[in-house]
């Protein structure tokens, strides 16, 4: 079993979030695959165009599927699932994942609920694991369970007191047991799963 983690939009696989998740995510049992998309690499700040973004996600998917045995996973945390969901949507991974997870997914721009990034997601064929945050501006709550209720085979966990990475306030939460709760669910997930 395997989980291949595209990064969000501001900061590639070395940041200390997908760092930890990987890490986290490894001692619970799922071996993760993580990778920088071309503009990461490159060292620019601004995110590929989609179709730049979802090659690179099938490239890495291709290559991993070939490097690692049974069962695979595919998500990401905010962009990078997002990017996941789209390619799921059209059929591009070969194989097909046992499942996407999503950390944090960007139902909209903060702001700007009208700008909904979730019309592919209905074309999807394999479950669905949203984990968000109360507290992330990307999608409330109610959005949320909403988005779920109208997908059909999805998982929603709420992370209370979370943000868009998942995160409680420090004062709150100082050894980040909002995230180690989120792999808890991640990992418990894809395991029913294989």
């Amino acid at each position: 079993m395997t989980l291949v983690l595209g990064h969000g939009a501001g900061a590639g696989q070395q940041h200390p979030w997908i760092r930890r998740v990987a890490a986290g995510l490894e001692q619970r049992g799922i071996p993760v695959v993580t990778f920088d998309f071309p503009y990461i690499a490159a060292k620019r700040k601004v995110p590929d165009p989609p179709a730049v973004l979802e090659q690179a996600f099938r490239d890495v998917w291709a290559s991993a599927s070939r490097d690692h045995e049974g069962r695979m996973f595919a998500g990401g945390k905010s962009m990078g699932g997002r990017i996941a969901s789209q390619v799921a949507a059209d059929g591009g991974f070969a194989p097909a994942p046992a499942g996407l997870v999503f950390f944090g997914y960007p139902l909209h721009p903060p702001g700007k609920p009208a700008q909904r990034r979730d019309a592919h997601l209905p074309r999807i064929r394999v479950p669905m694991l949203f984990l968000h945050g109360t507290r992330d501006a990307f999608g409330s709550p109610d959005e949320m369970r909403n988005l779920v209720a109208s997908l059909p085979d999805a998982t929603l966990e709420l992370i209370a007191g979370g943000d868009h990475s998942l995160a409680r306030p420090k004062g709150q939460d100082p050894k980040g047991e909002s995230l180690e709760h989120a792999m808890d669910v991640a990992a418990k997930w894809m395991k029913a799963r294989t």
